[in-house]
C-alpha cells in the first residue's frame, strides 16, 4: 500500500510517498515552494537519484498537487506509473482543538470541525483544508486521513491545560493549553522505548523537541500530561524567533510604549524575539554558536538562555510526574547540536543523570544513548520523523476500516 503524505502550508506543500508494504520505504519526497507567486519551485528527491528541480508558476494548491502527482508519475523522475497506485493520503493538520484526540478518516464532519479550529490556527488550518479539497477534486475516491499536531496532548488534565483566567473564556472561546509537535513527541518516545526495551506505557518520559520551534512534553505511562507550548506555539521555551514564556505585563507595556497594533505585537513576539531577538544575529542556532565562538557577548547570552529554559522545564516535569526514567532529545537542534545538549545537561548530576560528554560529542542525528551505563535516568538522541507517523496512522486507519478507493 502506497501512502502519500502532504503538509500544506500557506505557500508550500511538503510531500513524501511511502510504500508501507516495504517497511515504510520512502519512494520519493519533496517541497513545492512559492505557491501563488511567480516562479514557484519544486524540489523533488528520489533515493539513489540526483535531486530534480522545476520552476513554473503555481497559482494554487490544486495546481500544486497536480504538479506533484505529475512528477511522481514522470518516466524519468517518478516512482509510480499511475496515481491510482496511491492507496490513501495522510494530511498533517496543525490544530484539532478539543475535537480530536487521535488521527481520523476525513469526512464532512471532520472537515467542519477542522474549520472550527481556524481561529485557533489561522495561518495553518485553512491551507490544510485546501490540500484536502484539492485531493478530493483530483482523486475523488481516495481515502484521506487527518493527523493532528495537538491530538497527543489531549490526555492532559484540566489542572495542566487550563489558564488561570475567568473560566467563561474557556467555555466561550476554548482558551486552554493545546500543545503542539504531538506526533514528534509520541514518535520519539516510542522509538526510544523500543531501543531500550522499555514499556512505553509504564515509564515516565520527557521529550525535548528542539528546533526553530521548540517544545517539551511530559509523558507518563504513555500519555502526555503536560507540554510547554500552549494555546499557541509561542508559549514555553525560547525559540528561533519566538519569545517563549513572558510576563503579559511586558506585552502590554511595550504595546503602549511603542504604539503597537495587535498585529505588530504578535509579530514582535513571534518573529523578532527568541535567539534572533537576544543575539541580534540570527534565529539559526548554528549562526549564534559561531558568533559566540568569536566572542560576541549577546550570542553567548542567547545560548545560555536557551539551555537554561530547557533545563528548567525538564526539572519542572520531573517534579510534575514524580520522577523520570528517560529524557529524549530530538528536532534539528536536539538531534544534531552536541554543545546545546551538553549545555542543557550541565548540573543535572544531582538527579542521578550520568551524562557522557564524550559519547554525546559524537552523536549527530542518529539514535543512541548519551548517558553512561547505570545512569538513574537514561538520556537519548532520537531523530524525529513526523511524516512517517502520518503515514503509519493513515495506513492503520485505512486498513482497520477496510476503506476502499
Amino acid at each position: 500500500m502506497k501512502i502519500l503524505v502532504l503538509n500544506c502550508g500557506s505557500s508550500s506543500i511538503k510531500y513524501q510517498l511511502f510504500d508501507m508494504e516495504k517497511d515504510a520505504e520512502v519512494l520519493a519526497k519533496g517541497l513545492l515552494d512559492r505557491i501563488g507567486l511567480e516562479s514557484s519551485l519544486l524540489t523533488h528527491k528520489v533515493p539513489g537519484k540526483e535531486k530534480y528541480q522545476l520552476t513554473q508558476d503555481v497559482p494554487d494548491h490544486q495546481v500544486g498537487i497536480n504538479l506533484i502527482l505529475r512528477i511522481l508519475k514522470d518516466p524519468e523522475y517518478g516512482v509510480i506509473q499511475d496515481e491510482n497506485e496511491i492507496s490513501a493520503v495522510g494530511h498533517r493538520v496543525a490544530h484539532g482543538g478539543p475535537y480530536f484526540n487521535q488521527s481520523v478518516l476525513i469526512d464532512a464532519k471532520v472537515k467542519k470541525d477542522i474549520e472550527k479550529c481556524i481561529e485557533l490556527a489561522p495561518l495553518h488550518n485553512p491551507h490544510h483544508l485546501k490540500g484536502m479539497a484539492s485531493i478530493e477534486a483530483i482523486l475523488p475516491n481516495i481515502p484521506q486521513v487527518a493527523v493532528f499536531d495537538t491530538s497527543f496532548h489531549q490526555t492532559m488534565s484540566p489542572d495542566a491545560y487550563l489558564y488561570a483566567i475567568p473560566y467563561e473564556y474557556y467555555e466561550k472561546y476554548k482558551i486552554r493549553r493545546y500543545g503542539f509537535h504531538g506526533t514528534s513527541h509520541k514518535f520519539v518516545a516510542q522509538k526510544a522505548c523500543e531501543y531500550l526495551g522499555k514499556d512505553f506505557e509504564k515509564i515516565n518520559i520527557i521529550t525535548c523537541h528542539l528546533g526553530n520551534g521548540s517544545s517539551i512534553a511530559a509523558i507518563k505511562n504513555g500519555k502526555s500530561v503536560d507540554t510547554s507550548m500552549g494555546f499557541t506555539p509561542v508559549e514555553g521555551l525560547m525559540m528561533g524567533t519566538r519569545s517563549g514564556d513572558l510576563d503579559i505585563g511586558v506585552l502590554l507595556f511595550l504595546a503602549e510604549k511603542e504604539k503597537l497594533s495587535i498585529a505588530e505585537t504578535n509579530n514582535l513576539f513571534n518573529k523578532k524575539s527568541g535567539l534572533l531577538g537576544i543575539s541580534g544575529i540570527s534565529y539559526d542556532m548554528r549562526d549564534v554558536e559561531a558568533a559566540a565562538d568569536k566572542g560576541v557577548e549577546r550570542a553567548k547570552i542567547a545560548l545560555e538562555m536557551f539551555a537554561y529554559r530547557v533545563r528548567k522545564y525538564i526539572g519542572a516535569y520531573i517534579a510534575a510526574m514524580g520522577g523520570a526514567d528517560l529524557i529524549v532529545f530530538t528536532g534539528g537542534i536536539g538531534e544534531n547540536d552536541t554543545t546545546t545538549r551538553e549545555r542543557v545537561m550541565q548540573g543535572m548530576g544531582f538527579l542521578g543523570i550520568d551524562f557522557d560528554a564524550e559519547r554525546n560529542s559524537m552523536v549527530h542525528g542518529h539514535e543512541t544513548v548519551i548517558t553512561r551505563p547505570g545512569s538513574k535516568i537514561d538520556v537519548m538522541v532520537v531523530p524525529t520523523n513526523e511524516e512517517l507517523v502520518i503515514a503509519m496512522d493513515t495506513y492503520a486507519i485505512v486498513k482497520s476500516k477496510k476503506v476502499k478507493k
